[in-house]
């Protein structure tokens, strides 16, 4: 099916009050692209990431107009829509695309990714490709954050390939789709803990975890916050982890720090990492403040990851 991107320039009305009216009219599925929206989502929400996208940014430069799609024919409502248009006083532009089966195409995105010297990463839908010798950790990719794209997580995954032993377990906190969890039984560990915040994530990563054959008690996944649920922190303590994972944000990571001490013991290692390079400082004096030792630092692109041991109090 062929289908029709309608880009409706907004300038001097403004996406949100152009974006009510066609959705008055029942026109749906909008897609904004507005710089000052964007700058002022930023602002509102600036506590929550480190990282904002360049390129995106740039992208978004000057921009202040909605788009929508029309299947190619549908004579009736793209004239309701010019008439729509007209009466704002605003211009659109109609582009054709090109027929595409958009319920598989966004497959293409997630192609096989090779990590470190042992692991690659694939999605579902290729579990069965020949991964060369590589150990495969199978995903869902399109559920939450955790793919094995970006350098953070690559970094946790080859100091992995470092440090899991075949008898040891592991604890990952903010795991997201479960793929560090994955991937440490998939190296040998005898078993691992996923925790997060989202409830949607405990799902998720038990799901993930079911296409690469493993459930509990090998694997277990969890709901919390282990900085205020003192119960959650005092059940996860009970066990010993030779393996602390904690791949998330400098922020997040730096209002762990105080907690991560009861989760190790002398011969236990932190692998931390999400940290952009103007944080890791300050991440650094986090965990030497709770206790912890920075051994190395590992970096790629922009992007650090921290190995760390518990100190002898």
């Amino acid at each position: 099916m062929a289908w029709l991107e309608i880009t409706i320039n907004t300038a001097g009305q403004g996406t949100s009050s152009v974006a009510s009216t066609l959705t008055a009219a029942g026109f749906s599925d909008l897609v904004i692209e507005d710089q000052n929206e964007f700058e002022a989502f930023l602002e509102d929400n600036r506590d929550y990431w480190d990282y904002i996208d360049e390129d995106l940014q740039q992208q978004l430069q000057g921009l202040s107009r909605v788009k929508l799609y029309l299947e190619d024919g549908d004579k009736a409502n793209l004239a309701r829509l010019e008439e729509l248009v007209t009466q704002l006083a605003l211009t659109m532009e109609v582009a054709t695309l090109p027929e595409v089966d958009y319920e598989e195409s966004w497959k293409d995105s997630y192609p096989p990714q090779p990590i470190g010297q042992k692991l690659i990463v694939l999605p579902y839908w290729l579990a069965e490709q020949d991964t060369a010798g590589r150990l495969p950790v199978i995903l869902d990719p399109g559920l939450t954050f955790g793919t094995g794209a970006h350098p953070s997580t690559q970094m946790v995954m080859e100091a992995m390939e470092e440090l899991v032993t075949p008898d040891c377990r592991c604890l990952d906190l903010g795991s997201g789709s479960g793929i560090l969890s994955i991937a440490a039984l998939r190296l040998g560990a005898a078993g691992a803990v996923g925790v997060d915040i989202d409830p949607k994530a405990e799902d998720i990563a038990r799901q993930n975890a079911a296409y690469n054959g493993f459930a509990a008690p090998e694997f277990t996944a969890l709901t919390g916050n282990v900085t205020a649920d003192r119960t959650l922190m005092d059940r996860l303590a009970q066990d010993e982890y030779q393996i602390l994972l904690v791949n998330i944000v400098a922020d997040v990571i730096i209002g762990l720090a105080p907690s991560l001490p009861h989760f190790m013991t002398e011969n236990t290692r932190l692998i931390c990492s999400g940290i952009l390079d103007s944080r890791l400082e300050d991440v650094r004096k986090a965990l030497l403040a709770a206790g912890i030792q920075p051994l190395v630092v590992k970096q790629s692109e922009e992007w650090r990851c921290i190995i760390a041991e518990r100190r002898n109090p």
